[in-house]
């Protein structure tokens, strides 16, 4: 169970190192990064940063690798905001969560789309069948009128 001391902790690194890597940072190689959370061991020495990055595999890369090389620029960031004995040393983890959620989605989007595309076809075909049947309907009826004309009614 987390103490509320470490949740708060966990929170405000969350803060920080979003915040440095949003509006600080300047390294190229850290873009499109979204801190989705923060894990504070007990002992407060040691800080997992789940992130998600957006891009192929290269750029996942390189940006972990950015994030790694600017790791002692944002503890010292922490150090600034929080004020405890230790600041906690920060490990940088690849949460894969958030992508593969949205290539789900991706994939269920693109399914719905051609289960569509295929209704609109076959519905397109029913469309023009009963289309079809309404002209010859129309057609018939038009040949009742047409011989119907040869005949006199006779009122009484």
């Amino acid at each position: 169970m987390v103490s509320r001391r470490v949740a708060r902790l966990s929170q405000a690194v969350r803060e920080v190192v979003s915040t440095s890597i949003l509006f600080q940072l300047r390294d190229p190689r850290i873009k499109n990064v979204t801190v989705l959370r923060v894990e504070v061991a007990a002992d407060v020495r040691t800080a997992k940063v789940y992130v998600s990055v957006m891009g192929t595999e290269k750029e996942r890369a390189l940006c972990l690798h950015g994030l790694n090389a600017s790791r002692g620029f944002l503890q010292s960031k922490i150090a600034d905001r929080i004020e405890t004995r230790y600041t906690p040393v920060l490990k940088f983890i690849l949460d894969d969560a958030i992508s593969s959620s949205a290539d789900e989605a991706v994939r269920i989007l693109q399914e719905l789309e051609i289960e569509r595309r295929e209704l609109e076809a076959k519905s397109g075909v029913a469309e023009e069948k009963t289309d079809d049947v309404v002209h010859e309907a129309d057609e018939g009826n038009s040949r009742d009128d047409d011989s119907m004309q040869g005949i006199d009614v006779q009122e009484e």
